[in-house]
């Protein structure tokens, strides 16, 4: 008869009852204390919290250097770029086409956004494997599944390590040292020949320093036009529409977190919303814009603690940016200020070189020298550009940043009702660096000319500011003369003139520039378009109007009777610029002292205005008042 034999673990007090032995028959007990061997080890499975994604659209290039950089052990790549961008969703297409092409290697999906979050995704990767001690809360769970993945008989597997933003996560911050015996979490990502570690992360230098190269770090960009037409198409179905969706892409610049959320959000409120109205919405002020893709609609395909809206996902990488260095995220509100193209290094480095704060300190950091200040803003620029927010052009010397990417930082500035410094610190450059018209400083206006368009539309109430905004549209309006484009360069000096004639006064010296200015951009009128073109006359109307500000009401009368003759023999008697120019005319006559024929040529105005614009237009009323006060006044006296 064969003698029983007991397998098992000792742990404590074993008991076993005895089974029956014939005489002279032995019991062999034998007790095994060794953690089960290569066999014991489960099924390979994936730990891929997502299922497999319906309206994935393939993007050939990022897929093929996946497969060529992550095919073979020990290999570490990473994925980078903005949030939204779709790194997530990349590598949850990557994991499942690995799933298929090898049912035998194990596939972990490891959330690492925060230590806790890491300490988790190894807990349920502990438990999954049913380790030895995995359901003890005194195991290290980190030693555990190390120790697993080490070894190599247990087989392939490939570990996807989402959101790897902090690198403070996985190593301690410089100078803070770590307690006895406390390994880095890093220390718990193996390097062996038969796991790979794939990682998506919105820093270039955190997967830089998890991959160990950045040979092996894949920037992502958007999508082009027809992989975000695809997304668009697939999220939509048969409410796509081919004429409006190029335009919406466009506004959307191609990224995909706002094609998915624009998709849902038209979906969800169908068919009161259509892609069209979606596009009308997005397109009628930056306050729609902002509450649009501030809008998270939920996606089961993305980690439940993240947002699945545009600018919630930015706000956490802009407040990253913050705790990391104020100064960095100082410079971005800055840029967000620019064109989000081409935006001149130069100037940037004339800001940090120039700015103070309200106090007279530096609104940054304090430096020792220039090399130290220089060194601070290159640190800040390295910051935006590894979290993807800026990016060097192919253009030396200027940078880029996305048009979404722009509107969030600024929307973000109003909300933290810092808007009008902001505003303000970039007047107070542009003032300062954009120089005089002058052939020699061409290349300057160039350059900052895309980037002065919304600082020309403010009004500033502030009359330092109002002092610097004139000089700028001084400035700019002398540049418009040199290059032949005197509406524009008439229209600078004019609004130039007003700030000045407000907080100046009518003889200032820098007053009496900006008339001077105009005139300028009226002779250069006259030269292109001819004496009795009506835009020259419309101009000369307008010196004629700053001449009667100022007082000078000679000059005021030989503009306004030129342009008055002019008008009626090129427009006719009864169009309205004609009209307006009798007004005035009649105006200066009463300036004058010539009541007699102001009277007579207001009373005509009247009659004229009535007949072609009606008793009650606001025109004709005006003329109508003033000619009774004139009246009442003559009869008074």
């Amino acid at each position: 008869m064969n003698a029983p034999t007991f397998q098992a673990g000792l742990a404590g007090q074993n008991v076993i009852a005895a089974p029956h032995a014939a005489d002279g028959g032995t019991i062999n007990l034998h007790f095994n204390n060794q953690p089960p061997g290569p066999s014991a080890t489960p099924r390979p499975f994936s730990t891929v919290p997502f299922r497999p994604d319906p309206d994935f659209v393939e993007r050939p290039d990022i897929t093929a250097w996946l497969r060529k950089h992550c095919s073979q052990p020990p290999s570490r790549v990473a994925l980078v770029g903005l949030g939204g961008i779709g790194k997530s969703q990349l590598a949850i297409q990557y994991a499942y086409e690995e799933r298929r092409s090898s049912p035998s290697t194990f596939v972990f999906w490891v959330h690492a956004s925060t230590k806790d979050r890491f300490r988790e995704a190894y807990r349920e990767i502990a438990h999954r494997l049913q380790l030895p001690g995995h359901d003890d809360p005194k195991t290290d769970a980190l030693r555990l599944v190390f120790n697993w993945l080490c070894d190599e008989n247990n087989g392939q597997w490939l570990m996807v390590l989402d959101n790897a933003d902090d690198i403070d996560v996985f190593y301690p911050k410089r100078g803070t040292g770590q307690s006895t015996g406390a390994k880095p979490l890093a220390f718990f990502l193996p390097q062996t020949d038969n796991g790979r570690i794939l990682v998506t992360s919105r820093s270039r230098d955190a997967a830089a320093r998890l991959t160990g190269s950045t040979q092996d770090v894949l920037a992502i960009q958007v999508m082009n036009d027809s992989q975000a037409q695809q997304l668009l198409r697939k999220k939509l179905g048969d409410k796509y529409e081919e004429g409006a969706a190029a335009d919406l892409l466009r506004a959307l610049e191609c990224l995909p977190l706002a094609i998915t959320q624009a998709g849902a959000y038209i979906l969800q409120r169908w068919p009161e919303e259509s892609l069209s109205t979606y596009l009308v919405k997005f397109r009628r002020g930056e306050k729609n814009k902002a509450g649009l893709l501030g809008r998270d609609l939920g996606d089961l395909r993305r980690d439940p603690s993240a947002s699945n809206s545009v600018a919630q996902t930015w706000q956490i990488t802009f407040d990253q940016i913050r705790q990391e260095k104020q100064s960095a995220a100082d410079l971005l509100m800055f840029m967000s200020q620019f064109n989000p193209q081409g935006i001149p290094r130069w100037v940037l480095e004339s800001d940090r070189r120039h700015w103070r704060g309200i106090d007279g300190s530096w609104a940054g950091n304090s430096w020792d020298d220039g090399d130290d200040r220089n060194d601070d803003f290159e640190d800040d620029l390295h910051i935006l550009r590894q979290y993807s927010l800026v990016a060097v052009t192919m253009q030396k010397g200027e940078y880029e940043m996305h048009a979404l990417v722009q509107f969030c930082t600024r929307a973000w500035l109003l909300l933290s009702d810092d808007e009008q410094k902001w505003k303000r610190r970039f007047l107070q450059v542009m003032a300062r660096e954009y120089p005089a018209g002058t052939y020699e400083n061409r290349t300057k206006c160039q350059q900052l000319d895309p980037h002065i368009e919304h600082v020309v539309k403010e009004n500033p109430t502030d009359k330092e500011d109002t002092k610097k905004w004139a000089q700028l549209l001084t400035n700019i309006g002398w540049y418009r003369a040199e290059a032949g484009i005197y509406g524009v360069a008439e229209q600078m000096n004019r609004r130039a003139l007003g700030g000045r004639e407000k907080v100046l006064g009518l003889e200032h010296p820098l007053t009496l520039t900006s008339v001077g200015n105009l005139a300028s951009a009226l002779g250069g009128k006259e030269k292109v378009f001819g004496l009795e073109h009506p835009d020259t006359l419309t101009s000369v109307s307008n010196l004629a109007s700053v001449l009667w500000r100022q007082g000078k009401y000679e000059e005021a009368e030989q503009r306004n009777q030129r342009a008055l003759g002019g008008k009626e023999k090129v427009l006719g008697l009864e169009h309205l610029d004609t009209l307006t120019s009798m007004n005035n005319l009649a105006l200066v006559w009463k300036e004058q002292g010539r009541d007699g024929d102001a009277e007579s040529l207001m009373e005509e105005c009247v009659q004229l205005r009535q007949r072609v614009l009606g008793p009650h237009h606001r025109h004709t009323v005006s003329s109508r008042s003033t000619l009774a006060g004139w009246t009442e006044a003559t009869e008074r006296f």
